[in-house]
């Protein structure tokens, strides 16, 4: 279809295609605006390997080394930490210890599904899998890219919940790591001195001495250091209004994909219904456009024109 020609199929639909950008952006805003709103919490972390006395260094004779300057992934015991946020475990201490599970129960009573669910006999009270799941879609972690810092995000609609979440996973996350630590340190301690007490070598048990001495002191620090995996930056917060969804940027994105869709959905109607073999033999059963015929205009009447005057003949011939 010739671009001339599908411009100005759209440009003939112009008040139709208005009208409907109108009406689905009407739409898409009344979405925007009616759906439910979250406070959101936040914490900012950084890895204690890097902000205090490195536990993980105490454990081995050398430190960890990083995979490379371009690999940006979490190492050592903060990326348990990481790890540990989103686990079964915390989702089944978050269900036993906060109003996380109530919450998930009254929202799901309250949705458009619930009189289907009562009438499936599907109804029932959320679990810690629904906590997991929950908590695998509104819990946000995200580097920053100008430091060592990582930003810690949940989201809810009770702010006081959404607060009560993110302390609970922090610090469940720290003690896994924490006990952890402490635990290998006692069992490496507990092995070492069955060892040295069975080593009659005195060369052996001096060298298990420093190995013992050195595992020893891994416990203590982990028993007394304040965090082992990650350090507070920032403690958790909750915002005071909610901020999700961001209404006037869904809104201003709704003002651009609007017009496009419309467009694009109008230009591919004209070209599915354009037939380029009807519209050519349409073309040729057309009578050609009869031009009047132009006679060639005659000059007028005059007196007739003399002859031209004989030319002399030049002297010295005869005539």
């Amino acid at each position: 279809m010739p671009l001339p020609l599908l411009l100005a199929g759209l440009w003939r639909w112009r008040g139709r295609l208005l009208a409907a950008m109108a009406a689905l952006w009407a739409a898409g805003a009344a979405a925007v605006l009616l759906a439910p709103r979250a406070h959101v919490a936040q914490a900012v972390v950084a890895p204690a390997e890097t902000t205090s006395f490195a536990v993980s260094s105490l454990l081995a004779p050398t430190p960890f080394a990083p995979g490379g300057l371009l690999d940006t992934r979490p190492t050592g015991n903060f990326a348990v930490y990481l790890g540990a946020l989103r686990s079964p475990e915390a989702a089944r201490m978050l269900a036993g210890q906060t109003r996380i599970a109530e919450a998930l129960t009254a929202e799901r009573r309250a949705g458009p599904g619930a009189a289907l669910r009562a009438l499936l006999g599907a109804d029932r009270e959320a679990d810690a899998d629904d906590v997991l799941a929950w908590l695998t879609r509104n819990l946000a972690v995200t580097p920053s890219l100008a430091s060592v810092t990582w930003t810690i995000e949940i989201a809810h609609a009770d702010p006081a919940l959404a607060l009560a979440v993110l302390q609970r996973l922090h610090g469940f996350a720290e003690a896994k790591v924490r006990a952890d630590l402490a635990d290998q340190a006692a069992r490496r301690v507990a092995a070492l001195e069955r060892r040295i007490a069975r080593e009659s070598d005195v060369f052996l048990r001096n060298s298990l001495y420093e190995l013992l001495a050195q595992q020893q002191r891994a416990g203590l620090v982990v028993a007394a250091d304040e965090a082992v995996a990650a350090r507070l930056v920032s403690a958790p917060m909750v915002e005071a209004r909610p901020s999700l969804p961001n209404r006037p940027l869904l809104l201003a994105l709704l003002a651009v994909a609007v017009p496009l869709a419309v467009l694009l959905a109008a230009a591919a109607w004209l070209l599915a219904r354009h037939d380029p073999v009807r519209m050519v033999a349409a073309a040729a059963e057309a009578p050609a456009p009869s031009r009047p015929r132009r006679e060639p205009a005659l000059a007028a009447a005059g007196p007739p024109e003399r002859p031209p005057p004989p030319v002399a003949p030049p002297p010295g011939r005869a005539p």
